[in-house]
Order: structure tokens, then C-alpha cells, then sequence
């Protein structure tokens, strides 16, 4: 059997592949541009071209697939039912989606479906950490409204899952909340990062609505931005409430935000300094 996963170089998209494919599965990789995923997927995985949020041009990606993975992402409200309806057309019978925070439109359809689904509400992601590259490169500062406390999970925890769900029975009809081992606060995780990369980074306090400014002017939309810093504003309790579904899923702990950093503390540290020969 082949699974199709969209979004399949995403943040949670690649560790869906790299699960499945470890595990035997045949997987078809939907991505944008499949030259420039070449190289970031295992070698095994086939590559097309396509989007999710343009669900008419996939019948040759959907052709021969009989379970789909889906990461709800911005643009995907409209077209999402349509790219699930089309996917139970083709013979799609199961299907993982991860949702954007909310049941909305797509995570809606694809509980509607009439086919086995598994709905996947995981956490913050810890790779929201990546966003604070550039500051602490630069200054050894990270800025952020708010010191909140929050129960990270690991991407390929969410990954290791979505497998899980796709290839073994029991899942259907799941709604499964994911969260990493521990809950930490903002202060909590820079130091964590900081004894990693030798180097200790500082936590600099900005408003509220400097925090909105700041994603609108990385593209993002008003209404998402608001939405985003007041989830860091008040976020929920399962959002700071450790639970044990990655273990029972997947038979094996939760990674930690210390796994997640000894794999990429490398990205925050500075470059080293060029030297000019005399």
C-alpha cells in the first residue's frame, strides 16, 4: 500500500515520511517543488508535485493511494473538504490530519468523511524554538512577550503518531492530544539552549502588541498574528498539562526539549569569525 502525505517537507510533514518509510511503508511525498525536496526526504520516498490547497490537480497523486496524511496549514480552510472528498473518491481509506489549533473546516470533513480517521491536536511545537535563531546569532537575546509555560512536543514524536495511526489499527475515531515529557516556561528553555550552545541567552520582555508587530511584518495576517500572541497570552490547559499519548501510541517515551536542542544546537550559535590573513 502507498500513503500519500501532503506538505511533506513541512515541519511535521518530513517526520511523517521518515516514520512511515522506516517502518516499510511506501510513501508519496506531495510537495511544491520536488527538486528542491530531493535531499531533505529519505531517497526512497516519491516526490510529485503538488499542493494541498489545489485539490482539482492531484487525480495522478491521488492514483493507487489508500491512506492520506494532511497538516492543516494557512489557506487550506477552503480547499481542505474538497481535497478530502476527493481523496474518498479516489479510495482513500484512512486518513491522519493534523489540525491547526482548532476543528475547523478540514479537520471537520475528514471526521465526516466515512472513512477511518485519526485527528492529531498536537501542542506548541518545539521547533517554534527555531524562530529565535537570528537574535541569539546576533545578540544572544530572545524577545517575547510573555515567560508562559508550555508542554513542547517533538515534531517526530508527532511524526512517529501520525504513523501509527495510519498503519495500525485502534486509532480510528481518535482525537489524540500530543505533548512532550515536561512542561517548561520560556526562561526555562533558554537555559536549557544556553548550556547547550555554551553561551547564555538572555530574555528580553516586549508588549503584547510588539509581538503582533513583529509577525505581521514577517507576512503574517492581523487576524492570525492576534490569534498566535494571545494563545501565548493565555493559553489553554492542555497546552501546559503533560500527557502520556506519544508513550501509549508509539510504546516509547516522549523525546525532550534537551533531544530537540542536541539536534539543532548547532544552528544557534554564532558563526565563527573571519579572519583577514595579514
Amino acid at each position: 500500500m502507498t500513503t500519500l502525505v501532503t506538505g511533506a517537507t513541512g515541519n511535521t510533514g518530513r517526520h511523517v515520511v521518515a516514520e512511515l518509510i522506516r517502518r516499510g511503508e511506501r510513501v508519496r511525498a506531495l510537495t511544491r517543488n520536488p527538486s528542491a525536496a530531493k535531499g531533505k526526504l529519505p531517497p526512497s520516498a516519491e516526490l510529485t508535485a503538488g499542493t494541498h490547497t489545489a485539490p482539482a490537480d492531484l487525480a495522478d497523486a491521488f492514483e493507487g493511494i489508500s491512506r492520506l496524511h494532511i497538516t492543516v496549514t494557512a489557506g487550506l480552510a477552503e480547499a481542505g473538504p474538497e481535497l478530502v472528498r476527493r481523496a474518498v473518491d479516489a479510495g482513500v481509506r484512512r486518513i491522519t490530519v493534523v489540525w491547526g489549533g482548532f476543528v475547523g473546516p478540514v479537520e471537520q470533513a475528514v471526521t465526516d468523511s466515512g472513512v477511518e480517521w485519526t485527528r492529531l491536536e498536537p501542542q506548541e511545537f518545539m521547533s517554534n524554538t527555531l524562530t529565535w535563531i537570528e537574535s541569539i546569532r546576533a545578540e544572544g537575546i530572545v524577545r517575547e512577550p510573555y515567560d508562559f509555560p508550555s508542554a513542547l512536543v517533538h515534531e517526530a514524536d508527532i511524526g512517529a503518531v501520525a504513523a501509527a495511526a495510519l498503519l495500525d489499527d485502534g486509532h480510528a475515531a481518535h482525537a489524540y492530544n500530543l505533548t512532550g515529557p515536561e512542561v517548561l516556561t520560556t526562561r526555562e528553555r533558554l537555559a536549557i539552549l544556553s548550556q547547550a550552545i555554551g553561551r547564555d541567552v538572555t530574555f528580553l520582555p516586549i508588549t503584547h502588541e510588539q509581538a503582533v508587530d513583529r509577525l505581521i511584518s514577517d507576512g503574517v495576517s492581523r487576524t492570525d498574528a492576534e490569534y498566535v500572541v494571545d494563545w501565548y497570552a493565555s493559553s489553554s490547559k492542555d497546552s501546559k498539562t503533560v500527557v502520556d499519548t506519544v508513550e501509549r501510541v508509539t510504546g516509547r517515551p516522549a523525546r525532550t526539549f534537551a533531544d530537540w536542542v542536541a539536534e539543532h544546537a548547532d544552528r544557534f550559535k554564532s558563526p565563527p569569525e573571519s579572519t583577514v590573513a595579514p
